[in-house]
């Protein structure tokens, strides 16, 4: 099972009502937002749908251990840190992130949502057009993680 890193790219402007439900039912609140998610068949559905607004791939144990270091927050807007894991016994980074993958979701109690900055040095394409057409939009596969450094 693939488990995907999903990037929301555009704000709520003129955004229909049935896409601005799949963007909460995937955890993406706000522009800049990421999650993680299954590669379920619902999930890539609704990745379908809102393909104009959001970018995805996969994301590996490495990737999701720094995500996780630098945007990983608690309840309250804490920070995820060694003492923290310790106390609620979720383990290392690195054994978190292995959890994370094999289940394909973010673990509770951490928050599902990643809250990102716009990327430094800005796009590289226009953030309305697909990848194929020379924007930012839609799958990407492993080159997501490039994107994910530069918006930690």
């Amino acid at each position: 099972m693939k488990t995907y890193l999903v990037i929301r790219l555009r704000g709520e402007m003129g955004l229909a009502p049935e896409v601005l439900d799949t963007l909460a039912r995937l955890n993406l609140p706000s522009k800049f937002s990421a999650t993680l998610i299954s590669d379920t068949p619902s999930n890539l559905g609704m990745l379908n749908k809102v393909v104009d607004y959001i970018t995805w791939g996969e994301i590996e144990q490495p990737a999701l251990v720094e995500l996780l270091k630098k945007r990983g927050r608690l309840p309250g807007e804490k920070r995820l840190s060694e003492d923290a894991m310790k106390g609620l016994s979720l383990g290392t980074f690195e054994e978190l992130a292995e959890r994370m993958l094999e289940e394909g979701r973010v673990v509770p109690p951490i928050k599902r949502a990643f809250r990102l900055t716009p990327p430094s040095g800005g796009f590289k394409g226009h953030i309305t057009r697909h990848l194929k057409s020379g924007g930012e939009l839609g799958y990407r596969g492993p080159a997501i993680v490039e994107l994910m450094r530069k918006m930690i």
